[in-house]
């Protein structure tokens, strides 16, 4: 790199601090006159980084927002945290993001120099969360992997191991990873069963692209999220539950992730709640942490649950005292 090319590098990665930069204090440390200065700020400018300068004592330059994001320069501590941030979001999906953050990893490591993956891969195989809610954890190596073969339509294999424990080996076509609360399922065509499946990406490993490009096949549905719940939900054991919560529609919402159809406002602090669900277990755990007075409708087994709940919970707090023979 010419010292002219190293010497703008170095003034971006300066400008994208976010403050305002005297002339002569960039000039000093890029150990050139302030006309040097102002032709590279010049040439960043027509790179498309929109430099702005004010003028005046308290004047200088500044890096603002403009109608496109230019890249940027980042150093090896920050790639570090970047990486490792996007990271925790793949492998604890958070509402909103999570999808975002597996394409952004992608992309990231897919650039990243050896010496930084090494530290990436060392602080995350040294780091564990405290907050996975029982959930199996989730390799963001192979999210990353079933991303890129998403993004280029490229046939993968990996391993499956079925509920039963059954191992498979699989050829699929890719086309959409679904986050649902803490885990993470792949909508593929399955070249093997000839069909659209559903695969639980804590149940994958060993995944390999084969290189092989092909045509992007027509999902079953056009909301990737709504037919992995249909599939999930007609290939398991469900409750339809219905209650009372003394909490506002919005804010219920907000907390369990629910569509909007799921809730009707009864007044601006109650709404009534209709919904599908899994286990006694979860429904009974998604309800109690709310926090708020409710009352189940249905089903009648949860209200059955949640009684026998009260009265484990009820006893371990000393409330009620066993009677001995």
């Amino acid at each position: 790199m010419n010292t002219a090319s190293a010497r703008l590098l170095r003034l971006l990665s300066l400008l994208q601090t976010p403050r305002e930069w005297p002339g002569t204090e960039l000039a000093e440390r890029l150990e050139v006159s302030p006309r040097t200065v102002r032709r590279d700020v010049d040439r960043l400018r027509d790179l498309g980084y929109p430099v702005q300068a004010t003028m005046g004592t308290t004047g200088g330059y500044r890096l603002v927002a403009g109608k496109a994001m230019p890249p940027l320069l980042l150093d090896d501590e920050e790639v570090v945290a970047i990486a490792v941030g996007l990271r925790t979001a793949a492998s604890h999906p958070v509402d909103g993001i999570e999808e975002a953050s597996v394409r952004a990893l992608a992309k990231l490591e897919q650039v990243l120099p050896p010496r930084l993956r090494h530290r990436v891969n060392a602080l995350g195989a040294a780091t564990v969360s405290m907050f996975n809610g029982g959930e199996p954890n989730v390799d963001p190596e192979i999210l990353v992997v079933l991303a890129g073969a998403t993004t280029v339509q490229e046939r993968l294999r990996f391993a499956y191991e079925a509920a039963d424990g059954t191992s498979t080996r699989r050829l699929v076509e890719p086309c959409r990873l679904v986050a649902s609360g803490r885990r993470w399922y792949l909508l593929a065509y399955d070249n093997d069963r000839d069909d659209w499946r559903v695969f639980r990406v804590d149940r994958i490993s060993d995944p390999h692209p084969t290189g092989v490009r092909v045509p992007s096949r027509v999902p079953p549905d056009e909301d990737a999220a709504a037919f992995v719940t249909r599939k999930l939900y007609s290939s398991a054991p469900t409750y339809e539950v219905v209650a009372t919560l003394h909490l506002p529609a919005g804010e219920v919402a907000r907390r369990l992730g629910v569509p909007p159809d799921a809730l009707q406002p009864i007044n601006e602090h109650t709404c009534r709640l209709h919904g599908p669900g899994d286990t006694l277990e979860w429904l009974a755990a998604r309800l109690l942490m709310l926090g708020c007075e409710l009352e189940v409708h249905e089903p009648p087994e949860l209200r059955t649950y949640l009684n026998e709940l009260g009265t484990r919970a009820a006893r371990a707090a000393g409330g009620e005292r066993s009677v001995s023979g």
